[in-house]
């Protein structure tokens, strides 16, 4: 399928889900076109749309929302009153309040929410389920076009790697309610002084570290953010997952989650593929020893 094919019918989805709520879809703005399609509408709400087959993670999200704002934690907040997700095409569509004025929070920030956050005690009136870290990797793979059959063969058996390393994983911190994805993107800071939870569709109960890995290898594995600023996110959280014995086999798994994800964007966008090769490279030891220079943001 083209990227103009791929548009117009992420943009036809969008036109069916919003005159089903009663919202109008005309002036629809793109904010970003990645593992789901954003927009946002005039009237300061903004469309989630998912790729196909992913209805529990877009219903688990909207009660995620839900509960999060009784609970008191900031977290992105759905539209009220609507009936959500709306299913177009095997799509999953959502609809959510626009944020305010915002950027990235810092690793002290995503510190303390995520602190805050693992302490709630899970929903009494839904199920959150337990974290799935190899979800939708085998499609990615499979998928991803980009790749010679000896690259594909190999990220199929790393997978299976990473998969038995799981079976293994050593004690740690009580598992607990966690965001799934805290990276610094999905916890952001607002002008008005908040700090705000995104993206809730890998919310889930499952081991503390897997959020607390996401800034550990921002330091350790890509030099993104330095020892200070490291140093900073742990005295907040008041835990160092590198010091726990588990922490490669997270960290391993994170690592090829990106790639998988910069393969799939490189089967999309010719403009990522570069960067698709050069973290295979990577995880595959062909780049010498970490932090590895030369990981970027996809386009």
């Amino acid at each position: 399928m083209t990227a103009e094919l791929a548009d117009n019918e992420v943009l036809s989805v969008l036109r069916t889900a919003c005159l089903a709520v009663g919202l109008d879809p005309e002036g629809a703005e793109l904010l970003g076109l990645s593992e789901n399609a954003i927009y946002k509408l005039p009237g300061d709400v903004v469309v989630r749309i998912s790729r196909t087959g992913q209805r529990t993670a877009a219903r688990r999200e909207v009660d995620v929302a839900r509960w999060l704002e009784n609970s008191g934690i900031q977290a992105v907040q759905v539209i009220p009153h609507i009936e959500q997700p709306v299913e177009v095409d095997g799509r999953s569509v959502t609809f959510w309040r626009e944020l305010p004025p915002h950027q990235h929070g810092t690793p002290a920030q995503v510190a303390a929410a995520l602190k805050q956050l693992h302490a709630l005690a899970p929903p009494a009136d839904f199920t959150l389920g337990e974290l799935a870290p190899f979800v939708r990797l085998e499609e990615r793979i499979e998928a991803a076009s980009i790749l010679s059959d000896g690259d594909r063969q190999w990220m199929r058996e790393y997978l299976a790697e990473l998969r038995q390393r799981w079976d293994e994983l050593p004690e740690g911190l009580p598992w607990c309610v966690i965001h799934g994805d805290a990276w610094v993107g999905n916890v952001v800071s607002t002008n008005d002084g908040r700090v705000i939870l995104l993206d809730l569709e890998r919310t889930s109960i499952g081991p503390p570290e897997w959020d607390l890995v996401h800034t550990a290898i921002k330091q350790t594995s890509f030099g993104w953010i330095s020892a200070k600023q490291y140093a900073e996110f742990c005295d907040v959280y008041g835990y160092d997952v590198t010091d726990w014995v588990g922490f490669g086999l997270l960290r391993d798994i994170r690592e090829f989650r990106m790639t998988t994800m910069a393969a799939q964007s490189a089967t999309e966008n010719p403009k990522d593929r570069e960067q698709a090769a050069h973290r295979l490279a990577c995880i595959r030891s062909d780049c010498g020893p970490r932090p590895w220079s030369g990981w970027r943001a996809l386009s």
